[in-house]
């Protein structure tokens, strides 16, 4: 009888998350939301089978209709539009503004998101620009634009939820938006827009942010103002946009990602005609937030599949699961998804309580946080996938399995809203407003000196070791700024994987006095055989030579 390989399958995406349940359980403490949850956690097995029906399907775009009319316009596929109503019943970003749990509201808001968002094929995009959107204009002051828009970006009825896109990339780039050439122009009362979107994601959004210099500004971010555009009128046509194209990437093929012109677009000045690259900096929080539970609920769904699949395969005789050095492999991955994902949610707990009259403290921690959970989690998001999927061999490397778009998914973490070296250099900027450093100091001591348990004693050494070394590095290198920016993905990465194992250990600990296992503890000690101190000073003439 011929053989047929079983399929890897997915249970509870809650219950069977090593981390979640008691993270859930030590941060927000409610019964009711881990039955939630629960609930999610059949509701993810139920739309990853639709995603992997839904797989052919991609956006298209209609340039035009029979009669010659510009009508540009983007069909997103059938998942994604199921996507849409279940993200707004479910609270998908609607969670973290109701307050139901104070401060612990937005650890319940990317709970949901960390369960749902990988059986959704990156609807995640839009609800992470739609949560930066709402937060900005609530920043903005604009009590007007907070009345009108935010109701609608944090609603939880499918038919008054709109989503938000986020315009600021252009041909002159991404991370340097300085270099902006749209031009708003005073048209009477109303503002209008002139200029070339490079790369507009979820363009098909009702409304969006994006910056913009106002004739007569000086060159420079500081020129910048920051607009708000609806992107149709009252009969469904795009106000004064033409779609370029769609973009044809390598991942995250179900997001309609355009090139866009505006000419003579309508837009409202969200603040100051000015300093627009200081107004978007909430929404360059929220974001960077997103992106980086994103990358461990990927990271989840890799492992889950992985997982199950080595409990289906048999090879030489035996299961992979009873593999040795399958186990091996596998066990190290589970340890970096286990310290990404402490990372990730102590950034959501911290984005929280700054939501709800934080501390100093927690603004100093914040400020480097940010930054460096969304840099390091991006880089572990694209290697975990990679592993999974060539822990399911051949399968894993063929389309319609599912199981390649996890690694193509992936690559887009390290990229959006900040490459992993700009992200790095953000990293020096912020540890320069003072106190940063320090605060990540403090967290890390403060978790390890948490552990009691004896098997925690080396991984809560190697996290002060880790990073005593990285202040004593970046400070030497202070006066040397050749020698700083060169190391400063090495440095950023080092206090990133600091505070992974540092917060791995401080929960493992509490997963021991709480009733939640030895599991945790584990993933601390092998977390520190997968490295975690990446200091060096490599050559700077070697390095110009190779590159």
């Amino acid at each position: 009888m011929a053989f047929f390989q079983d399929p890897p399958r997915l249970g509870n995406q809650f219950d069977d998350d090593p981390m979640l349940p008691s993270w859930v359980a030590r941060h927000i403490g409610s019964p009711e939301v881990a039955d939630e949850l629960r609930v999610l956690g059949d509701t993810a097995v139920e739309y990853y089978a639709k995603q992997l029906a839904d797989r052919p399907n991609e956006p298209t775009l209609t340039q035009w209709d029979p009669w010659g009319n510009r009508v540009d316009t983007i069909e997103v596929s059938p998942l994604w539009r199921e996507a849409q109503i279940l993200a707004a019943r479910t609270g998908m970003v609607a969670a973290g503004y109701e307050g139901s749990h104070g401060a612990k509201s937005r650890t319940h808001q990317f709970a949901i998101v960390h369960v749902l968002s990988p059986s959704l094929d990156v609807y995640s995009c839009p609800l992470a620009m739609t949560d930066g959107a709402a937060r900005t204009l609530l920043g903005s002051g604009n009590q007007e634009l907070i009345d009108r828009y935010v109701p609608r970006l944090t609603s939880r009825d499918p038919r008054v939820m709109w989503t938000s896109g986020q315009w600021m990339t252009e041909r002159t780039g991404g991370s340097d938006v300085s270099q902006s050439e749209t031009i708003a122009r005073k048209d009477g009362d109303q503002w209008r827009l002139y200029g070339t979107k490079w790369f507009t994601s979820a363009t098909t959004s009702e409304m969006a942010l994006t910056l913009a210099r106002p004739e007569g500004n000086p060159e420079g971010s500081r020129g910048l103002a920051l607009f708000l555009v609806e992107l149709r009128d009252a009969n469904g046509r795009l106000r004064n946009i033409q779609v370029n194209r769609l973009k044809d990437k390598l991942g995250t093929r179900k997001v309609p990602t355009a090139e866009l012109t505006l000419d003579g677009t309508p837009a409202t000045l969200v603040g100051n005609a000015s300093e627009g690259v200081r107004a978007i900096t909430p929404m360059l929080s929220v974001t960077r937030t997103w992106n980086a539970v994103c990358a461990v609920s990927g990271m989840r769904r890799a492992l889950a599949l992985a997982g199950d699949y080595a409990r289906r395969r048999k090879v030489f005789g035996a299961l992979l699961v009873d593999k040795p050095l399958h186990v091996d492999t596998l066990a190290g991955i589970e340890a970096e998804y286990a310290g990404a994902f402490c990372l990730a949610f102590r950034g959501v707990s911290l984005l929280g309580a700054l939501e709800h009259g934080g501390s100093d403290a927690d603004e100093r921690l914040a400020r480097a946080l940010v930054p460096i959970a969304k840099l390091t989690t991006g880089k572990q998001a694209v290697a975990v996938a990679s592993e999974a999927i060539e822990s399911c061999g051949g399968a894993g490397y063929v389309e319609d399995t599912g199981l390649p778009r996890m690694l193509a998914d992936a690559q887009v973490l390290p990229i959006w809203e900040g490459t992993t070296n700009v992200l790095s250099l953000d990293t020096l900027r912020a540890l320069g407003k003072g106190g940063a450093l320090e605060a990540v100091v403090a967290e890390i001591e403060a978790n390890a000196a948490s552990a009691k348990d004896p098997g925690l004693a080396r991984p809560a050494e190697v996290a002060r070791a880790a990073v005593k070394h990285a202040v004593a590095w970046v400070t030497e290198a202070m006066s040397q700024p050749e020698r700083l920016e060169a190391g400063a993905r090495r440095f950023a990465m080092t206090l990133g994987r600091s505070l992974e194992l540092g917060l791995l250990v401080g929960h493992a600990q509490w997963c021991l006095d709480n009733g939640f296992g030895p599991r945790t503890a584990a993933a601390a000690r092998r977390f520190v055989l997968n490295g975690v101190d990446l200091i060096n000073d490599a050559s700077h003439d070697d390095a110009k030579l190779l590159a």
